[in-house]
């Protein structure tokens, strides 16, 4: 199976498309100016600790509050704490890993008061990006991903990725890492290292020491919140955790990733470098190789498939549902059972690359065709599980219930890639209906009373279509009048011709909107 990296790249983000034989398995979108990414490593101040959640809410630059959970602490809490005190006030003068004396681990049912304070530094990671209204998930378990091996500071153990079966394999990189393995440092080792020798490990080992070391010598000029360390752009990590023999082109449309690409893979594996090369055809890069085509096809609610069947794909706040429908086969088909279970087999596989595609995460529920056989359940489960075991994000794949249901959880770190290939109507939302103008009246005035009463916010500008504006605004006792008595606030109201007739924003006293 042949591999490729397209990468484009513009003035507002990194577009990257990977393809198995010229097919689109993923995409990956990364703004320039993203600065909570996956992996970045802040210097934070604790907020606020809430006993209820025994979580605590950490001040890291964003918005929004970065959010703490005890069980994300690490055991290894009170050892980084100290650690980092010690670093904070050593002038310049690096502490040896291997003189630091660890404190004991934190009791796994604890309370995060009995570890963190108000106002208190803490070392964090971010673990998800921050997605819709929520900040930061982050966690004080420090890791630095390599190429082959996953550094993990304060902790002493080695452990094997899973997917290395082979049991003798596993002794010899077991015995490898033992041997290089500095004190204070715990090593995961990475599948990537699977037949790896011990100086392909050791090289990567000491560039994951020096990014600890870059951290701490940082600290004394820093005040919290600060960032302390940059996890790579989306394209190295993919390149790095992707990146094997079956790859035959990394393609990029701009002269400085493509310099830098070189460099970061000559760093990796000098034998790769001649894979990256530069596009300079004049029509855009994504249409020359077919990936723009592939993304208005597979970014729809509907999804067809060649065999004629297709899928629905509808997303909800609370979870993702996907319906497998048939299309014409089962009536050209007189044994239902066994074109149920050929429809559901060639979904099964689109559904797991529609997963990646698309980045989902979190519950998603798949209703698939009845079959009736409790064998062909069977094979449709393991055929879900082999078609996610290419799958990088974390997930659970639940056998199918007696109603046709497989339930998944998968790992959900980014926002979702959310392609608009349609546009929706600006009035009725896509639903073919409109709401009435009273109702839109109702709406507003129950958002103002929130805002005045709940929010006590003391100056409000309302913008609205000019005929809106007309029937708030004539008269003497019009509706600003009526606020500005109910109320004692005056809200000042505007025309803009360029809104829907039931288009409507408020702004506060900065000329921010407010977003309900």
């Amino acid at each position: 199976m042949n591999k490729d990296f397209i990468i484009d790249v513009n003035s507002e983000n990194v577009s990257i498309a990977l393809t198995e034989d010229k097919m689109l398995t993923e995409l990956h979108k990364e703004k320039h100016d993203n600065k909570f990414s996956v992996g970045d490593i802040y210097l934070g101040k604790v907020k606020k600790i809430i006993p209820g959640l025994n979580a605590a809410f950490v001040d890291v630059g964003h918005p929004k509050e970065a959010f703490l959970h005890y069980l994300d602490l690490g055991p290894q809490i009170r050892s980084l704490n100290k650690y980092v005190k010690l670093a904070s006030s050593a002038k310049g003068k690096r502490i040896p890993m291997e003189k630091f004396r660890c404190e004991k681990d934190i009791d796994k049912s604890g309370k995060m008061s009995e570890v963190l304070s108000v106002n208190q530094p803490v070392l964090v990671q971010i673990a998800k990006e921050p997605i819709s209204s929520k900040g930061p998930r982050i966690t004080s378990e420090i890791s630095f991903p390599g190429r082959y091996i996953v550094l993990m500071p304060f902790s002493n153990r080695i452990t094997v990725s899973q997917k290395i079966k082979d049991y003798d394999e596993r002794t010899r990189l077991k015995r490898l890492v033992k041997s290089i393995r500095p004190e204070n440092f715990g090593i995961i080792v990475r599948t990537n290292a699977e037949n790896k020798k011990v100086a392909d490990l050791l090289k990567d080992l000491n560039n994951l020491l020096s990014k600890w070391n870059s951290i701490f010598d940082k600290l004394p000029s820093l005040s919290p919140p600060a960032n302390v360390f940059r996890e790579m752009d989306r394209t190295s990590t993919i390149l790095r955790d992707v990146l094997n023999e079956s790859f035959n082109s990394i393609v990029v449309n701009d002269r400085d990733m493509y310099d830098d690409l070189k460099n970061y893979i000559r760093s990796m594996d000098s034998s790769k470098v001649d894979l990256v090369k530069l596009y300079k055809g004049k029509t855009p890069i994504f249409d020359h190789y077919g990936i723009t085509k592939q993304i208005k096809s597979l970014f729809g609610k509907k999804v067809n498939m060649e065999s004629g069947a297709y899928l629905i794909i509808e997303h909800t706040e609370a979870m993702h549902v996907i319906d497998v429908n048939s299309g014409h086969r089962l009536k050209k088909d007189s044994n239902q059972e066994a074109s149920a279970l050929q429809t559901n087999l060639v979904s099964a596989k689109e559904i797991a690359r529609q997963l990646k595609l698309r980045d989902m995460g979190g519950i998603i529920v798949i209703d698939f065709i009845d079959m009736v056989n409790k064998e062909n359940r069977r094979l449709l489960y393991e055929k879900m599980k082999e078609a996610m075991k290419t799958d990088r994000a974390k997930h659970s794949i639940l056998p199918p219930s007696k109603f046709g249901l497989i339930q998944i959880t998968r790992q959900r770190v980014r926002p979702e890639m959310e392609i608009q290939i349609m546009e929706q109507c600006p009035v009725c939302q896509g639903t073919g209906e409109a709401k009435s103008p009273v109702l839109i009246i109702d709406e507003i005035e129950n958002n103002i009373r929130f805002l005045v009463l709940e929010q006590n916010e003391k100056k409000l500008t309302l913008n609205v279509h000019p005929f809106i504006h007309a029937y708030l605004t004539k008269g003497i006792f019009n509706y600003v009048w009526k606020w500005l008595k109910a109320y004692k606030t005056k809200i000042k109201v505007k025309p803009a011709s360029s809104y829907h007739f039931l288009e409507y924003h408020f702004f506060n006293a900065q000329g921010d909107e407010i977003k309900f």
